[in-house]
């Protein structure tokens, strides 16, 4: 079995980023390749305020949407979320929030080598239970739930530190110029860009096997 590692860049409030990482993983899996997940922060929303903004509100004002645009938009969204075996529940996911805490809280289980359970159990809070993310209660609760310190968690996410290198990572990743996510660094090299299909992952990762995958 390949060994790949993969950075996903992504923002936990992003709808198509659950898509893009549960095709991937599909993917990889199909081609008997096995992955090291690491996840880098690109915050869509950074002025965010703390309550978060209505979905349907944040869409109609952003991209000037009418009612009908905005139904056309979520079935095309749930009909290939459907199709990547994602669940998003709308009737309890009706707001955008922050995720700069989430963010944070997942550079901490960087260090713990928890990022990838923390980040599905994320999605799962926020696409299927619409559990407010940005809420530092909620996350330690999040991290109670997956058996993890919640007092080391807590004092992380006060630090400095957790402000400093969570910078870092922002930094690392405003210099690639993205101005979507997700988007995938295969071993420190090549880029991958978007939420694509299975079938279209598989045939990029063919395509860098013979000189990236080790």
């Amino acid at each position: 079995m390949k060994q790949v590692k993969i950075e996903m860049i992504h923002d936990l409030v992003c709808s198509w980023c659950p898509i893009g990482y549960a095709n991937f993983k599909q993917a990889l899996h199909n081609l008997n390749i096995e992955a090291d997940w690491y996840f880098l922060p690109f915050e869509l929303n950074p002025e965010m305020p703390p309550e978060g903004e209505m979905i349907n509100d944040h869409l109609a004002r952003r991209y000037h949407w009418s009612e009908e645009k905005l139904t056309e938009y979520r079935a095309h969204l749930l009909g290939i979320a459907n199709e990547a075996g994602v669940k998003m529940d709308f009737s309890k996911r009706t707001h955008y929030y922050n995720s700069h805490n989430a963010h944070q809280l997942m550079h901490w289980c960087e260090s713990i080598d928890q990022q990838q359970a923390m980040k599905e159990r994320l999605m799962k809070a926020y696409f299927e239970q619409g559990i407010d993310i940005g809420q530092v209660e909620n996350l330690l609760n999040i991290v109670e739930d997956l058996g993890l310190d919640t007092i080391s968690a807590k004092t992380f996410m006060e630090s400095k530190e957790a402000e400093q290198t969570l910078m870092t990572k922002q930094k690392r990743v405003s210099k690639m110029g993205l101005s979507s996510v997700p988007a995938f660094i295969i071993n420190d090299q090549i880029l991958i860009t978007g939420s694509n299909s299975v079938d279209i992952f598989e045939e990029k990762m063919n395509q860098i096997l013979g000189t990236s995958t080790k």
